[in-house]
């Protein structure tokens, strides 16, 4: 499936997940190891793959914290409502400016969390330099790193590509324990 989208399909795909507020459903943990494993059994150059994805990440994350920083404010104006209380865009700022960078590289590897720390960074107001230099080094490590892990892993294992299910559930169980522990220990 993943040779059908082709290296613009990816792109889109990774830019979604990264910035757009309905990419948070999109499996990119899994797709880009899955591209590096093809890669390395040739159906993907991984010289034109890597710099793709990272891009991709980067400029989603970009689009995502600007639509924050243009739409985030103005929901706060009005009157407390149930969703939205100028408490919690305080309480947002406050976190954003001490842990901003950290959760924008983190977050690259959490699913749904990825998608919506670059929009609460610009609701937050997080100063944009910052963001783009955290936004950047979590791009690369995140796009580069998992990507280029799936193509180490497809040259060193022979017949890797019969484990490739398997290997996905794995990659989607540890994207989502760390979510699924935090959660477990707030009840």
């Amino acid at each position: 499936m993943v040779l059908s989208f082709g290296y613009v399909g990816l792109f889109a795909l990774i830019f979604a997940e990264s910035g757009l507020l309905f990419g948070f459903f999109l499996p990119g943990d899994s797709v880009l190891f899955s591209v590096g494993l093809l890669a390395s059994q040739g159906k993907f150059d991984i010289y034109t793959l890597v710099p793709l994805i990272v891009i991709a990440a980067i400029l989603g994350d970009s689009v995502g914290y600007w639509f924050g920083a243009k739409v985030g404010p103005k929901l706060f104006e009005k009157d407390d409502s149930r969703l939205f209380k100028k408490k919690y865009l305080e309480d947002t700022q406050k976190y954003y400016e001490k842990y901003g960078p950290m959760t924008i590289i983190i977050a690259r590897f959490l699913p749904a969390v990825r998608t919506f720390a670059p929009i609460l960074a610009g609701v937050a107001k997080m100063n944009y330099s910052t963001f783009l230099r955290y936004n950047i080094i979590g791009g690369i490590i995140w796009g580069a790193g998992v990507t280029l892990l799936g193509y180490f892993l497809g040259n060193v294992v022979p017949g890797i590509d019969k484990y490739i299910y398997p290997i996905i559930a794995l990659i989607i169980i540890i994207s989502i324990l760390p979510v699924a522990i935090q959660w477990w220990r707030s009840r």
